[in-house]
């Protein structure tokens, strides 16, 4: 089968950061390959360390950053401001909370988005969907 219509990415990849490896897998669990119809799959780039986060994305290629706040010894919050301060044209960021209370936080480190703990997969897939969207180019 062929397709003739514009090329769109075959899929998105999406950075999941945790030094807690449950963590990470919840994430995915409740993103699956493919959080909105209208998106391409989504691939998973599992980092436990900071370094590995500022590496894979300096590197490029990375669609959307979701990075754990209760990470330690680096919380994804400081990690999300190094972000945008240091990366033209950062990708978005998404940082998990470990509460609803701590949003506010989030924007302090210019996050686009917050998620608090224990994580609802409906609006955490919503949540990436509004994300993702504007990093996929439209049909023709």
């Amino acid at each position: 089968m062929t397709d003739q219509t514009a090329p769109k990415p075959s899929s998105l990849k999406v950075l999941v950061y945790s030094d807690d490896i449950d963590t990470r897998q919840q994430v995915i669990l409740a993103l699956g390959r493919r959080p909105h119809p209208e998106l391409p799959e989504v691939e998973y780039v599992e980092v436990a360390t900071q370094p590995v986060v500022i590496q894979n994305m300096e590197a490029g290629g990375i669609s959307l950053a979701i990075l754990d706040g209760e990470a330690v010894p680096s919380g994804g919050m400081g990690i999300a401001k190094q972000l945008k301060d240091e990366i033209h044209e950062c990708p978005p960021v998404l940082v998990l909370t470990g509460r609803p209370q701590d949003a506010w936080l989030a924007t302090w480190s210019r996050a686009e988005a917050a998620v608090p703990h224990p994580i609802d997969p409906i609006q955490l897939a919503e949540t990436v969907a509004a994300l993702l969207a504007p990093r996929v180019p439209a049909s023709a």
